[in-house]
């Protein structure tokens, strides 16, 4: 079994997405064996998601979500995430290994960033 896919689900298929590493930043932050989705999605999934799951009623640029200890979701809004596709992945995938936001994810943001040049 995969232990990681990436879906877009947009119309879309953006250069910004070429030359990142997906794969490799998600085995250095989460390890090989954690199963991960990627998707990438529009305007109306994110915006249901973020409204059903954060009650938050517009869309969102990324959205992380563990499913077990060893395995979870990401979803990125490609318009939302503009050239920021690296950082928000790096950012969720720092949410699914239970960090959150302040100093320390800020920190190994920056040291994730500039190891995969994203």
């Amino acid at each position: 079994m995969p232990t990681f896919s990436i879906k877009n689900t947009t119309r879309t298929s953006p250069r910004s997405l070429r030359g990142i590493p997906f794969e490799e930043i998600k085995n250095a932050i989460l390890g090989k064996s954690y199963e991960l989705s990627l998707v990438f999605c529009g305007d109306a999934l994110s915006h249901r998601l973020n409204l059903t799951y954060r009650q938050k009623d517009k869309p969102t640029n990324v959205l992380s979500f563990p499913l077990t200890k060893d395995s979870g979701e990401i979803f990125i809004h490609l318009k939302l995430a503009k050239n920021e596709v690296g950082f928000l992945f790096v950012h969720g995938l720092l949410h699914l290994k239970g960090m959150e936001h302040g100093a320390t994810m800020e920190k190994a943001e920056q040291k994730f960033r500039k190891k995969f040049n994203v």
